[in-house]
């Protein structure tokens, strides 16, 4: 006979979606939640993303929970060790770092009608069952290689950004650094002083503009400890400026205007050099592609020691990389700050929902879900930073926290066991409006990681920050059929 009297609790992942979920679900009276981490240490891409200068681009402030402010950041953008002992910090404090299995990789679930539970399959073998499943894995959590002919012919180090490998001396070597994205533009001016050469092989021009990052003095943090309303103040402006940048890239405020001569601006005044500066001009509007803030990677690109090259590479050599135009480029060491697998969500895990149904299946079109959360055919499961909860501009950390509310809403709903799962009329509604915003955008104008490989944009919400708090802080009941135990 079933004695539960509370219901089982997996959570996959451990970053700020994994924990926070937890926080939430704990800090409303659910005990049995346990949290599985691949990883031997919490933090997800804070953990894993060690490179020289790995820092945020949002403003620590607004980039952390907010039940847990921290009025002892350092710096305005907080660098990557300063945040992972936030996220430690602020676990253990809330009771859930306790409740993390590291060094466990989830392989499958798969969903049992009979008993409305989750089967929940691990490397080693272990499977646990879950009364609900949180999937928290991130969209940024797997690092994308390309499989160019040669590459593993090389003859020197080379590894991912996200991977990186600090036994490896760069000083002096000859350094290729293939892509120009959000980690490219901080580790390049990180590497370049003591590099003897970088050669960077720009795909595609980023926009760059001003980083306002300034450290804090030690009576300014203990100003914000003594005086809370004092850093809420400056939390709450930057909010208001960010969501102000989420309306522009869906074509309703003007910051973008703002945004683009700040870009101009900033490219004239630091790289003198005409013919390099054409080369690092996007072809594309402002904001179809991720948007990226710097003080120093234009001067990075302007010192003798570095190169730009726009031609794409088609080949790895044992000594170097070959670029399409011919030309090869000697190279002791190969960076790849090629970005991630982000439209692919929960692979590699397969996921079976009722009727044995594969989420691989559910998702052939592209992934999609109800405000990101919910796919109809899989009950009792919830998404963290799922299809289209990305955004363009503002915190991440917000959308999760309004995600893992309407999770720990559905989890009320089996206290005591059955099953709740969204209508998939409820959901073929959300995605058709979505989708329709989506191509209104700015993001409906250019080739970018925000699509999948049918062009559909599964990563980014078309709004708001403040609409998606707003439409995800109630569960309609109308859009969920709950099934007693």
């Amino acid at each position: 006979m079933d004695t539960r009297t509370s219901p089982r609790i997996v959570v996959i992942g451990a970053g700020f979606g994994g924990l926070g979920t937890a926080i939430e679900l704990v800090r409303h009276g659910f005990e049995d939640v346990t949290v599985l981490e691949k990883a031997e240490d919490v933090g997800g891409v804070w953990r894993d993303n060690t490179y020289p200068n790995a820092a945020c681009d949002v403003p620590s402030s607004l980039y952390s929970w907010s039940f847990a402010q921290n009025p002892d950041w350092h710096r305005r953008y907080a660098g990557h060790a300063e945040i992972l002992a936030y996220i430690r910090r602020v676990a253990a404090e809330l009771g859930v770092l306790d409740r993390v299995r590291t060094g466990v990789e989830v392989t499958g679930a798969a969903y049992d009608e009979d008993t409305a539970t989750w089967r929940v399959e691990t490397a080693t073998g272990e499977t646990l069952t879950a009364d609900f499943l949180v999937a928290a894995v991130g969209q940024l959590s797997r690092p994308v290689i390309p499989d160019l002919p040669g590459r593993d012919s090389f003859a020197g180090p080379a590894f991912h950004s996200a991977r990186w490998d600090h036994s490896v001396d760069l000083t002096g070597k000859r350094v290729a650094v293939i892509g120009t994205g959000a980690s490219a533009i901080q580790f390049v001016p990180g590497i370049q002083p003591t590099a003897g050469h970088v050669t960077v092989f720009q795909r595609s021009a980023p926009y760059v503009v001003p980083k306002p990052d300034i450290g804090y003095s030690r009576a300014r943090r203990a100003l914000y400890a003594r005086v809370p309303g004092t850093q809420a103040f400056g939390r709450n402006l930057t909010w208001v400026l960010s969501e102000q940048l989420n309306k522009s890239l869906t074509g309703t405020a003007p910051m973008k205007k703002l945004m683009e001569a700040g870009w101009h601006a900033l490219l004239r005044a630091q790289v003198r050099d005409p013919e390099l500066r054409a080369k690092l001009k996007p072809d594309y509007p402002i904001g179809c592609k991720r948007l990226l803030f710097s003080n120093d990677w234009y001067p990075t690109l302007v010192k003798p020691n570095v190169d730009v090259v726009t031609h794409g590479v088609v080949e790895v050599l044992p000594d170097g990389v070959r670029s399409a135009d011919g030309t090869v480029h000697p190279a002791d060491v190969i960076i790849w700050g090629t970005g991630f697998a982000a439209t692919e969500f929960l692979a590699p895990m397969k996921v079976q929902g009722a009727g044995g149904t594969s989420l691989d299946d559910a998702w052939a079109d592209g992934a999609r879900a109800y405000f990101g959360i919910c796919v109809p055919g899989f009950p009792n499961l919830g998404l963290v930073y799922g299809p289209n909860t990305n955004l363009g501009g503002s915190s991440i950390i917000n959308m999760m926290e309004s995600q893992s509310g309407f999770i720990r809403q559905l989890v009320e709903r089996v206290r005591d066991g059955g099953s709740v799962a969204v209508r998939p009329e409820a959901e073929e509604s959300f995605d058709a409006e979505i989708q329709q915003r989506l191509r209104d955008s700015v993001w409906g104008g250019c080739a970018s990681w925000y699509r999948d490989d049918h062009g559909r944009v599964t990563t980014n919400w078309p709004g708001t920050v403040a609409e998606y708090k707003q439409r995800t802080a109630r569960v309609d009941p109308a859009d969920f059929e709950v099934t007693p135990r």
